[in-house]
């Protein structure tokens, strides 16, 4: 045991000094009046301390968020842990599913705002090194996404690991049904995190494209103005957006996927005897803390020995990212399983043996891989797809629409194909712990994947700030070129965010049925959950309802972002016609106040649809118990994949189609269409449209199934003891009997 302590907390260890020296490095870039080596003044009349205020008044608006955010948030955590106390511990006196409940929404709170402290420290940053050259703006954005990536895995392994610790300090057990009830309370860790990412991922969705479509639709479409542009009063808003949405929002969604396949594979291990002697039970932790260190390996070619000084060098250079941590990996998982698993061992009824938990690794870490490349492909304007999109735009906005929403459509195939085949193989191999491991094998590389996602908007915050403080048409080429493959990147995170969640979500289905299973003597519960299969009438009502859940959810999260929009069109057009200066630059616009619609905005909206996720599978399972979960989980996931990879692709699309425009790409008759042209227009609505699919609804998607799945796995125990109308609709068993007498 003392060797897994060793491997785990030694593995936080360098991730966290890893993140500290990334820290440090982007620290020591003095933003000077004048640049080494280059005249400042062809950049522009404005001196690099123009860059420190904008950079600060995006900091002030992200700060303001989230503190607001998190201060809402408190008393609905408080009442949950209350709830959680009460209803779902396994009696009176027992307090540690709330203890990792606690825990867990507090380890993503810091996580999120640890990631978004250093990403608006090192956005103007990226901006000052873009103006010596590509390769030194490149270098600042993934070194401040790395920070992110390796601090937030780092602190969810360290802080995982020391609840486990203390727990079995504290209570001990040494009866078989205690231990299952120990792992069983940790899923309370998961279900903190996902709780807080679910308001994170809709309130800073909310945020950032309300401002991004008021800033859109005014500034660009109607006044013509450039991307943010310091005339467009919602610029700051904008920018303020991508570091609430994307980096504070994706590091809470990710670390939620990775606290929950942890705590489904914990639960469904702890219900094999062969698991539950030695160290076996820790093969989970330590796979991922193995992750990390291969991550760290990875993460040296990108900071200190690739170049990129070409733009196409940016895309490779982080491609490489994945194909280097992948292949890494691969031989790891080998040496995991080995070390950590005995040579054979029986889950249930199956017999398995090491190797299939090694094949059940490496078949969600490839799976995870091909799904990138192929977000990749469907994405970047490097390839046809995106091309073909631009393309539509030249007979306007509508077939620019139909083609972005054909190729979205067309983009679940490949990697729906992946999740089955993973499931699949891992199911077959180890039944429900094979999935969960598949889920740990494609989150193994996280600590890199949320790097390169982080540097997007990174990389976006900075060819703001470099329009916005107008350093010259050379330095935004530069910024947009880091841009332009921020967005892929960003991408490529969410398909990996979307492929982790469906068998995140698959592997809790199975620790909810595991658990749902037993009877009284087993430490069960009053309604077993019986025949569970799709012929069973309550569960396939269950799976028709479970199938809405996503077309609700999205269209909750959706109108949100209209509404706010809406408010944000208004304030931008008042001012515009208030101070005709701001048009000409000789009037300041008010950037304050569109920062103030957006906050208040998200805030007022995000709490409808959380309730939706909340508060459904909780009346579900309270009114019809164990059964009709069962068919709601199933329908939620199957329904939420395809919808989520579909909205996250449709949008980055057409993203990337309007930049390649941007960038001249486009000819049309032989001659280039840019920015201000009528194709360009057309590309800008089908941009806007496509906001807050990407950016809000379909990553929300994920958390969706994912917390109804570890909602339902915690609150399992209520669902069996007290559901209300289970003998009423005769799916009952004996205990719905009288007995003999009465």
């Amino acid at each position: 045991i003392q060797g897994v302590y060793g491997i785990t907390y030694g593995a936080c260890a360098l991730g966290i000094i890893w993140a500290v020296i990334n820290y440090i490095r982007i620290s020591k870039i003095q933003v000077t009046h004048s640049l080494v080596g280059n005249d400042s003044a062809k950049y522009g009349q404005h001196t690099p301390e123009t860059l420190e205020d904008v950079g600060r008044y995006i900091a002030e608006g992200a700060n303001a968020f989230l503190a607001q955010e998190y201060q809402y948030i408190a008393p609905f955590i408080v009442l949950m842990t209350i709830v959680i106390i009460f209803v779902a511990e396994k009696e009176l006196g027992y307090f540690y599913t709330a203890v990792a409940f606690v825990l867990g929404a507090l380890t993503s709170c810091v996580a999120g705002f640890i990631g978004m402290k250093v990403a608006v420290f090192s956005n103007y940053r990226t901006t000052f090194q873009a103006q010596k050259g590509l390769a030194e703006g490149f270098k600042v954005a993934f070194q401040a996404g790395c920070v992110m990536g390796f601090f937030l895995v780092s602190i969810s392994l360290f802080v995982l690991m020391t609840l486990i610790i203390v727990g079995q300090k504290i209570y001990g057990y040494d009866q078989s049904e205690d231990k299952v009830y120990f792992w069983e309370s940790i899923a309370g860790y998961g279900l903190g995190g996902s709780t807080i990412a679910l308001f994170g991922r809709v309130g800073g969705g909310i945020y950032t494209k309300a401002a991004d479509v008021g800033a859109d639709l005014v500034g660009k479409v109607e006044k013509g103005l450039p991307e943010d542009s310091p005339k467009n009063p919602a610029t700051i808003a904008d920018n303020v957006g991508d570091n609430v949405g994307d980096i504070a929002g994706m590091g809470a969604d990710l670390f939620g996927s990775f606290a929950e396949s942890t705590c489904a594979a914990l639960v469904i291990a702890s219900n094999a005897k062969d698991l539950l002697v030695g160290t076996y039970i820790y093969y989970p932790i330590v796979l991922s803390a193995f992750g990390l260190f291969a991550c760290f390996l990875t993460s040296i070619f990108a900071t200190d020995i690739m170049s990129v000084n070409q733009e196409e060098q940016i895309q490779n250079t982080l491609k490489w990212q994945l194909i280097i941590s992948t292949v890494i990996l691969t031989p790891v998982h080998y040496a995991v399983a080995q070390l950590m698993l005995p040579k054979t061992f029986k889950l249930g009824e199956i017999n398995s043996n090491n190797i299939y938990a090694f094949y059940c690794a490496i078949s969600g870490l490839w799976a995870g891989f091909i799904i990138g490349y192929i977000t990749e492909y469907y994405t970047s304007h490097s390839y046809a797809p995106v091309r073909e999109v631009a393309s539509s735009c030249e007979t306007g906005a509508a077939t620019n629409i139909i083609y972005g929403l054909a190729l979205g459509y067309l983009s679940t195939v490949i990697p729906v194909i992946c999740i089955a085949v993973c499931a699949y193989v891992s199911h077959k191999l180890l039944g429900m712990f094979g999935v969960a491991i598949a889920a740990l094998g494609m989150l193994s590389n996280l600590a890199v994947g949320l790097a390169i996602d982080s540097y997007g908007p990174i990389s976006d915050n900075a060819g703001g700030i470099a329009e916005m403080c107008e350093l010259g048409e050379e330095v935004r080429k530069r910024t947009d070129a880091l841009d332009a493959a921020g967005n892929t990147t960003a991408a490529i995170g969410k398909g990996f965010a979307i492929g982790s969640a469906a068998l995140v979500s698959l592997s809790l289905y199975g620790a909810f049925i595991t658990r749902s299973s037993k009877t009284g003597k087993e430490g069960g519960f009053k309604h077993k959950i019986g025949d569970a299969s799709i012929t069973s009438p309550l569960v396939f009502s269950g799976l028709l309802i479970g199938a809405m859940l996503p077309y609700a959810f999205s269209a909750m999260t959706m109108k949100s972002v209209g509404k706010a929009a809406k408010q944000m069109v208004e304030e931008v057009r008042r001012q515009i016609r208030v101070y005709p200066g701001i048009l000409t630059g000789e009037t300041r616009p008010q950037y304050s106040e569109c920062v103030k619609i957006s906050t208040q905005a998200s805030l007022k909206e995000m709490f409808a649809p959380g309730a939706l996720v909340i508060l459904t599978p909780l009346l579900v399972g309270l009114t019809f118990g164990p059964k009709a979960i069962a068919g709601l989980l199933a329908g939620a996931l199957v329904s939420g994949v395809q919808m989520a990879i579909s909205a996250s692709n449709t949008g980055g699309a057409w993203d990337n189609a309007k930049k390649y425009i941007e960038a001249g790409y486009l000819q049309v008759n032989g001659q280039v269409r840019k920015k201000g042209s009528e194709e360009h227009k057309a590309a800008v609505i089908g941009d806007t449209v496509g906001d807050p699919l990407k950016d809000t609804s379909g990553p929300s998607l994920n958390i969706l199934i994912k917390l109804s799945a570890i909602l339902s796995l915690v609150f399992a125990r209520l669902f069996g003891d007290y559901a209300l109308l289970v003998c009423a609709l005769g799916e009952g068993g004996d205990e719905c009997r009288p007995e003999p007498g009465k």
